[in-house]
């Protein structure tokens, strides 16, 4: 091809005359004529671009100061391009000599951009140079620094800088694609962008957003910055849908992303249908992260406090690790609350929350039978300490501790009306490296809401020495010695401990029931080889213990009351043990295997443990007999050191065996799902069972010890059985007090008789999730959610809400679920008259479930029943409504300490939890 050819090609209009370079590569690589160079050069200049087409049509606008143009063409652009000097002399070295480039400069307009354009289109590009504008069509991608535009079609005006992206609809005049435009964290659809990249102002039509959970559709935008956006006749919602479920509608808005929006009079509508409520303006944080704000209260109706508006408060952003709520209720009766939740963390470092709160409680109005004015307090307190913190040193709180009625007083939560035991723990603890030294110092807590009283124990401390090997060598040469594996330890204990009833408090009292002790234990043992090829381990042991007791506790007949009476005695009092034994341990295994069969085999291990002990008594002496009846026949035994913190060791020399017997079950079989080894499976079919007793033979009477009885299994992975038991191997008197006779001597073999037992049955029970991913996806996120440090406020408030507002938190993803747990206790109990033991059964079953009605409805329910009493104690059931965005819930609890009903409906979305309506009603049943 010619000159006169190639400019007969781009000076030809098939359609507006205008010019159209449409070349490809190919068609390049055929004009080697210098003409097409110089000719090329002019377009060059004429457009001040370097532009390469390619068969998929892409592009790049460079704008410089200074544009340096070169060519290579039939050469891979990739590779530096290599010239060889063909004219110099053989012999001489002309690899030193440097490559000459010839290049030139162009000085370009200073309202040229300042970084590169790249556009590309899947159809095709077409170039106007008399217009100076660049066509693109089919899916096309324009970029520009952090910009990026995607569009059906794109308009790129080199002398105005402006793009414009319309959308593409189909024969019916739907729109079928939408121009999306992206620029760092702002990110819109429209059916119209027109966008200036020098001014970075652009204006929109039919736009929609999204800024963290609420979506914008607006008429017409105007971007006027990177982060602020002017939008006309907005709607904003949480709901994601392009039809959505609800909106605020507002004539005029401003949105300054991450931050806030800020809107003119709005109205909601819903499907469409405006509500005539109007307010004068909108305030909507948009800011990531924690800010200082206002909390929202929701209205309440109680049956005894009245109406009420609850959780009205201020949070408050300290710094970076701190921050803090100040939230409570006001009821119409004149009750309060008023709580303080600071919180506080450091990654890496520590976390923890605290919560201080006044109850101050007026049931029903002045002038009621049933009038009660009450102030409680309660304090809790949960800090944690990243263990990499400090090494070998840790603390650690939990604590709740408050009034005996804080908990039986707080409105519509029935958790925390029978939560009747508090308990608390601070610790600090710390090891030293290298050294077998630990000390543990701490200060507990515990309360009986029911009885009213309060046990403070302060200080609580331990102090221990891992084993030592004082006769060891340093450097070992040869045959260990047996005395070298003599080993000692030491465990101590120190305890303060103070008791008092909260409606008997006084400083005197809080004395007089003051009570400190200490426990000493030095062990001494030695490590022997195995015997019997290894079968049987040896370890004997001795050890040495005291106890520091500071009262002693003494009951006498009083003839002239004709009852038992007490008295305590103030001192310094001590209590010692010594112990030695010997004992041997080993493991028996058996296999049963099974032919034609899908078991393949059963497993029997058999653990026995031997004991060989010896007790001297040394405790005779702190026993004694007391008459309990006015015959003067029947006497008992007591302790002087009853009551006390450590109550001293038991009476008597005892020097026999001990025994113990532990069994397992297993089963391997194949499996119909699999082939080859991944076919046997093995099954536990009993964790573990067995039972331990002892024989004393320098016992006067009664030389065998009660038997021990366990069992612990899982069925099928599932159902969780746990049993106990003591079996009594004796026969008793009239009273029920054992005498010296086996229950099966004297005709007829029975074993004994169980005083004391308990069984547990456990299980859940849920259907598999309509969408896996979902279920994994919650799964990580719950995960996340609880390592996370500087989440751990946050993840207490919601699981306190969760247990209050459980229907408010149905997995819609399980169809179905139930889980139950049963227990049976019974135990001997010695009557009050000392005429004889009576035995008390206790059982109870709780049951928890729920199923969805229909994919949006869920039922749930959950109740405990006793047994004992023949009553129904708690029960409360929920109706939850799926409403895509919004959420709806019914709660029901008929029986309890408190009847109540309460109906709420909010949207999902955090940003909008507050836009909730409640209404709840609650019945006293006492």
């Amino acid at each position: 091809m010619n000159l006169h050819k190639f400019f007969n090609l781009i000076h030809r209009s098939p359609v507006d005359k205008d010019l159209h370079l449409l070349l490809s590569m190919k068609q390049l690589y055929k004009f080697r004529s210098i003409y097409f160079f110089i000719l090329l050069f002019t377009v060059a200049i004429l457009c001040t671009v370097t532009w390469k087409t390619s068969a998929a049509h892409n592009g790049l606008w460079k704008f410089d100061r200074f544009l340096t143009v070169r060519l290579v063409i039939g050469t891979d652009t990739t590779k530096p391009v290599i010239k060889t000097d063909t004219t110099a002399k053989p012999g001489i070295d002309t690899s030193g000599r440097k490559e000459k480039i010839d290049t030139f400069s162009l000085k370009i307009s200073k309202d040229s951009l300042d970084a590169p354009l790249k556009y590309s289109a899947e159809d095709s590009a077409v170039v106007l140079i008399q217009d100076k504008k660049i066509l693109l069509y089919g899916k096309t991608k324009t970029d520009y620094k952090d910009i990026t535009l995607t569009a059906p079609k794109v308009e790129v005006d080199q002398q105005t800088q402006v793009v414009t992206a319309v959308n593409r609809k189909d024969s019916t005049g739907e729109i079928i694609e939408t121009a999306h435009f992206k620029s760092g964290e702002s990110e819109f659809s429209s059916d119209t962008i027109r966008y200036n990249f020098k001014t970075q102002i652009g204006l929109t039509k039919n736009t929609y957003t999204q800024d963290g959970e609420i979506f914008v559709h607006g008429d017409q935008a105007k971007k006027v910055n990177e982060t602020t956006t002017f939008i006309r006749k907005a709607r904003f919602t949480t709901c994601n849908l392009d039809d959505p479920h609800f909106a605020f509608v507002t004539p005029k808005m401003k949105v300054i992303n991450k931050k806030l929006a800020v809107s003119g009079p709005a109205h909601p509508e819903f499907e469409g249908v405006p509500v005539p409520v109007y307010l004068p303006f909108g305030f909507y944080p948009l800011s990531q992260g924690r800010h200082s704000g206002l909390l929202p209260p929701h209205f309440a109706t109680n049956e005894q406090y009245g109406l009420g508006l609850e959780g009205l408060g201020y949070y408050k952003v300290i710094s970076n690790y701190w921050d803090v709520r100040f939230y409570g209720n006001l009821y119409s009766y004149g009750g309060w609350t008023f709580n303080v939740n600071p919180t506080y963390r450091k990654r890496y470092r520590y976390s923890g929350t605290f919560t201080f709160s006044v109850q101050n409680t007026k049931l029903n109005f002045k002038g009621d039978p049933d009038f009660l004015k009450n102030r409680s307090y309660n304090i809790s307190w949960n800090h944690s300490v990243d263990g990499k913190a400090r090494p070998g040193t840790s603390f650690s709180a939990n604590v709740n501790a408050g009034s005996t009625k804080f908990n039986e007083l707080v409105p519509n939560s029935t958790q925390r009306n029978f939560q009747n035991q508090l308990g608390s723990s601070i610790a600090y603890s710390k090891s030293w490296a290298g050294k077998p030294y630990n000390l543990t110092i701490s200060a507990n807590h515990n309360q009986n809401n029911l009885t009213r009283l309060i046990n403070l124990n302060l200080p609580d401390a331990g102090f221990s020495v891992s084993t030592l090997y004082p006769f060891q060598k340093k450097e070992s040469v040869g045959a260990t010695k047996w005395y070298e594996k003599l080993g000692i330890g030491y465990n101590g204990n120190f305890r303060n401990q103070v008791s008092f009833y909260d409606t008997a408090f006084r400083l005197k009292q809080l004395i007089d029931t003051l009570q400190w002790g200490a426990q000493h234990n030095f062990p001494l043992s030695v490590a022997l080889p195995p015997i019997a090829g290894g079968a049987i381990i040896v370890s004997p042991g001795v050890s040495w213990s005291q106890v520091w007791i500071a009262q002693k506790f003494r009951r006498t007949w009083n003839p002239a009351t004709k009852k038992v009476d007490t008295s305590i005695t103030k001192g310094f009092f001590m209590d010692n043990q010594v112990a030695f034994s010997l004992s041997l341990n080993t493991a028996i295994f058996g296999t049963y295997q099974f032919k034609k069969s899908r078991i393949v085999a059963i497993r029997h291990v058999i653990r026995p443990s031997f004991a060989f002990n010896y007790r001297p008594d040394l405790s005779k002496k702190h026993f004694y007999k007391t008459q309990v009846d006015t015959t003067g026949n029947y006497f008992f035994e007591f302790s002087e050191f009853e009551g006390a913190l450590y109550s001293g060791f038991s009476k008597g020399r005892t020097g026999g065996i001990s025994f113990q017997l532990d069994n397992n079950l297993e089963m391997k079989w194949r499996s119909k799902k699999d082939t080859g080894d991944n076919a046997i499976k093995k099954v536990k079919l009993i964790d573990g069972y067995g039972f331990s007793t002892a024989y004393n033979f320098l016992a006067d009477s009664m030389k065998l010890s009660f038997f021990s009885l366990y069992l612990r299994t899982t069925l099928f992975e599932k159902i969780s059985i746990t049993a106990y038991s003591i079996l009594d191997p004796y026969q008793t008197d009239e009273r029920g007090r054992d005498i010296n006779k086996y229950a099966w001597q004297g005709g007829g073999f029975k074993p004994g008789r169980l005083t004391t037992g308990s069984i547990s049955i456990s299980s859940n029970f849920q259907s598999k999730p309509r969408d896996s991913k979902k279920e994994e996806q919650r799964k990580k996120n719950e995960q996340l959610r609880l390592s996370d440090p500087d989440l751990a406020g946050d993840q207490q408030r919601l699981l306190e809400y969760m247990q209050q507002n459980p229907s408010e938190f149905v997995d819609f993803n399980i169809p179905w679920r139930i889980s139950f747990g049963y227990s049976l206790s019974f135990t001997n109990r010695l009557k009050s008259d000392f005429s004889g033991f009576e035995k008390d059964f206790s059982s109870n079953i709780n049951l928890n479930g729920g199923f969805n009605l229909t994919p949006k409805w869920n039922f749930s329910a959950n109740g405990f029943y006793d047994f004992d009493t023949k009553k129904l104690q708690t029960f409360s059931m929920s109706i939850s409504r799926e409403m895509h965005c919004w959420q709806m819930s019914i709660n029901i609890t008929p029986v309890g300490l408190y009847k109540y009903f309460s109906f709420s409906i909010n949207p999902k979305a955090a940003v909008l939890q507050d836009l909730k309506i409640n209404r709840t009603r609650s019945f006293p049943n006492f």
